[in-house]
């Protein structure tokens, strides 16, 4: 009987060799000009869990001047814009026709280094090394430390991590507290990686990172954001948030989560609002077809503003005679602290507005429930949600996370009634970008007025008839602005 760590292996050979052409070839280019390489880190660890990537790690013996020169020889283009940390890219197009094609295969390939943090600094001071075995032992995991020497493919693992991976566990290659204070950002990545491939972490790993959780501030906001990023848009996001909360991380970096630990919700039951929110993440998740239609993949903004849509609780929490808990305008300083935290973490300017109006108007369905919405009511939510309206769909949807099968069956078919009058209302007329029946220089013709204010008072004013009446005609129109023109220079 064969151990999990010989199927791994066996597993490992089978998608090494589909790519042994492009990569052995490298092998020879860079064996030839004396010069070691080895192909090392996620491509490893993923041909491991049978998972081929045209996006090749490599690294050399090689300077970063060597390896430019070698790889302008082997590939169709290269970069140099990581050459300071000892790192060249090319790519190399497709090849062949039909079934023999080759796909582009793009190499990054990193002289043998060794990073380490100045304690006040935000950047990693790079030093390059001289052997494979010192290159692997500053990876952040030694399933990541495991590699391949090309072009003989021989398989090099100095710290277990073929053990590590069969156990499906996180364990630095060096003591973890050394490896942490090289770079904090590695408690994070073990997050990242508990939610990417559903590993468990290491028991001395995750005390080192309870330890030196502070060390995380060291680290500049831009990365903290990408693994964050790669976290929320992982197959099991539940998992690393578990880690980033258990371990203390949370509170460094997205504090609002862990806080919610300590609240119940509105509806008293024997959970709190943390749990529930990961609950309507991952109901979001289910639901998700992408942000425009029917392609799958993570929604980045949908599943930010499903894990945060409840981050005002703590603030609104209030206790109400008889024993009630109450949470008023949670959803407006959910999305104010939504808003704060995301700049904070340097997302850019569209997932920040969009995940904080998500949050904003999570709420908006609720009052639909008794179906006595006027057509006009539909016309606002849909106006106010605009380009976010389908995923506001999948996080109202998600939200709801009573186990009272009877209340929740009622909520669905409530929102189901609701998307049912949204859809017979885009059939009778525009509703997904309503616009008064006369634009403004219909009005300046009309009223016999320059641009101005009171052209836009008048804009709005027509906007609020179309959206209480419907489409009004342009005859209607124009007699409800001059009664309107009238009144407000009577007024006047």
């Amino acid at each position: 009987m064969s151990t999990p760590e010989q199927d791994l292996l066996r597993r490992a050979l089978a998608v090494l060799t589909e790519l042994a052409p492009a990569a052995i070839e490298l092998g020879e280019v860079f064996r030839s000009a004396g010069h070691e390489l080895a192909l090392v880190g996620g491509p490893v660890r993923d041909a491991f869990l049978g998972r081929a990537s045209n996006d090749l790690d490599f690294a050399t013996s090689a300077t970063p001047d060597e390896t430019q020169a070698l790889l302008s020889r082997w590939g169709d283009a290269h970069w140099d814009i990581g050459k300071e940390f000892g790192t060249i890219g090319a790519r190399r197009f497709a090849r062949g026709r039909g079934e023999d094609a080759e796909a582009d295969v793009v190499v990054e390939v990193t002289t043998y280094r060794s990073d380490e943090y100045d304690p006040a600094s935000r950047k990693p001071v790079v030093a390059f090394g001289d052997t494979l075995e010192g290159d692997l032992s500053r990876r952040d995991f030694t399933v990541n430390a495991m590699a391949v020497r090309l072009p003989e493919l021989t398989f090099v693992d100095p710290f277990g991590g073929l053990e590590d991976l069969a156990r499906r566990v996180l364990r630095t290659p060096i003591a973890p507290e050394r490896s942490f204070d090289d770079d904090p950002l590695r408690m994070l990545r073990a997050a990242r990686f508990a939610a990417q491939l559903g590993f468990g972490v290491d028991k001395a790993t995750r005390a080192a990172i309870v330890d030196m959780a502070p060390r995380i501030e060291i680290v500049s906001a831009e990365r903290v954001q990408a693994e964050l990023t790669k976290l929320i848009c992982a197959p099991s996001p539940r998992a690393g948030l578990e880690v980033l909360v258990d371990s203390g991380l949370a509170d460094h970096v997205l504090p609002e989560l862990p806080a919610l630990r300590l609240e119940i919700d509105e509806h008293h039951r024997h959970k709190d609002v943390y749990e529930h929110s990961l609950t309507v993440l991952e109901q979001a998740i289910a639901q998700e077809t992408g942000p425009d239609g029917p392609v799958p993949g993570p929604d980045l903004v949908l599943r930010l503003a499903s894990l945060l849509h409840d981050v005002g609780k703590p603030a609104t929490r209030r206790f109400e005679p008889g024993g009630g808990v109450s949470f008023h305008h949670h959803e407006v300083v959910g999305a104010k602290l939504v808003a704060k935290r995301l700049r904070a973490l340097k997302y850019e300017k569209q997932v920040v507005k969009d995940v904080a109006r998500l949050v904003e108007l999570h709420l908006r369905f609720h009052g639909y429930g008794e179906g006595q919405w006027t057509d006009s009511a539909v016309r606002r939510y849909v106006t106010d949600a605009g380009p976010l309206l389908e995923r506001l769909h999948r996080l109202t949807r998600a939200d709801s996370t009573t186990r009272n099968k009877r209340k929740a069956k009622r909520l669905a078919d409530a929102y189901t009634d609701l998307e049912n009058r949204i859809a017979r209302l885009r059939e009778q007329e525009e509703i997904d970008a309503i616009r008064p029946d006369l634009d403004g220089t219909q009005i300046m013709a009309i009223l016999g007025i320059p641009p101005g204010p009171e052209v836009g008072a008048a804009y709005k004013h027509l906007l609020a008839l179309r959206m209480e009446h419907g489409p009004l005609g342009e005859e209607r129109a124009t007699d409800e602005l001059k009664a309107w023109w009238a009144a407000r220079s009577s007024a006047g």
